[in-house]
């Protein structure tokens, strides 16, 4: 009815998910946004502390394919420690047409399907023609969310490495999937592997460049886990948004874009390396991606809102039809 706001909680968010192609709502999403058809501000972000612990919420704001809305993410660290989950967010739907708040969704399975899936599009673009062994960096929610949409689009993995600083969540992990091993160093993990995946909590990069294989894919979702001579040595650097990278000053593009090692995909020559373009881009055919077999490519996925709220409102369109959720009063 008109002017209700429908709540949606994380299970019946799930339930609704079951009958959405996430991986088609992010491509669509992410070619609406090459085309210009997307409006997406910068987000903003709030850091504070308590009793030692560092605290962040992230607030992003965009509209794609007739609906509009906000993302809110928030994270503490320290959290699994509680029992609680690293990160937990909302998703708020507008009415497009009043611009009020029509629908309130827990974000967190579609924020982490949603993550994946973009690694999925970045692994059909930009992949080799063969991906026998998989490299994981990291064995917490995000990295089981990857495995589970990952492994049916990727017919080939034979092996998948799974590494984490702690070895007992990469030995839990891996015992869960069939073929997969934990290692006990990153390096051991990414060697040999033709589509490596970092998942991790790190503001410290440590992947080396001569760990890559030729041919390789890394898909750099925790956006701090390469050294800078990964990017500058990768044969193609590909983002999702070069502008949300270049405004933010915190993350490992972002700082090399300040100390002009790197610069935009449409930046004439002023020195540093040149990002070589974005996912949208490839998914309209205005890039030709990988051109050599053995070229290592780089993709750093910011993580888009216009993600989130393109499967976000798949999601309300389903639960209606189910007759999810609760209505709140205003």
């Amino acid at each position: 009815m008109a002017g209700e706001l429908l709540y949606l909680s994380g299970r019946e968010v799930v339930q609704a998910l079951e009958a959405v192609d996430v991986v088609e709502e992010v491509r669509s999403a992410l070619a609406a946004h090459a085309r210009g058809e997307t409006l997406l501000p910068a987000q903003t972000r709030l850091d504070w502390e308590e009793a030692d612990e560092a605290l962040r919420s992230l607030i992003m704001p965009a509209a794609v394919g007739g609906c509009a809305g906000v993302k809110i993410i928030n994270a503490n660290p320290a959290n699994p420690s509680r029992g609680l989950p690293r990160a937990s967010g909302l998703v708020v739907l507008f009415d497009i047409a009043t611009g009020q708040p029509c629908c309130i969704l827990d974000a967190a399975r579609i924020s982490g399907l949603r993550t994946a899936a973009v690694t999925a599009v970045a692994a059909e673009l930009l992949g080799s023609a063969s991906i026998e062994r998989l490299g994981l960096l990291g064995a917490g929610a995000l990295a089981r969310v990857h495995l589970e949409l990952l492994l049916p689009r990727l017919a080939d993995v034979r092996e998948i490495r799974i590494y984490d600083i702690d070895p007992n969540r990469a030995a839990g992990l891996a015992a869960t999937i069939e073929g997969a091993v934990a290692c006990n160093s990153a390096e051991a993990a990414v060697r040999g592997a033709q589509l490596v995946v970092a998942v991790t909590t790190t503001r410290s990069g440590f992947i080396q460049y001569e760990w890559l294989e030729p041919g390789a894919l890394l898909v750099n979702v925790s956006l701090d886990d390469p050294l800078p001579e990964v990017v500058i040595r990768a044969d193609k650097v590909f983002v999702d948004d070069w502008a949300q990278i270049a405004a933010d000053e915190r993350r490992l593009l972002g700082r090399m874009l300040r100390a002009g090692e790197i610069r935009g995909p449409n930046e004439l020559e002023n020195g540093g390396r040149r990002v070589d373009g974005t996912l949208g881009e490839l998914l309209c055919g205005g890039n030709p991606g990988r051109r050599c077999p053995d070229e290592i490519i780089l993709v750093n996925p910011f993580g888009l809102a216009i993600e989130d709220l393109a499967v976000a409102r798949c999601v309300h369109q389903q639960a209606l039809h189910l007759g999810l959720g609760t209505t709140l009063p205003r």
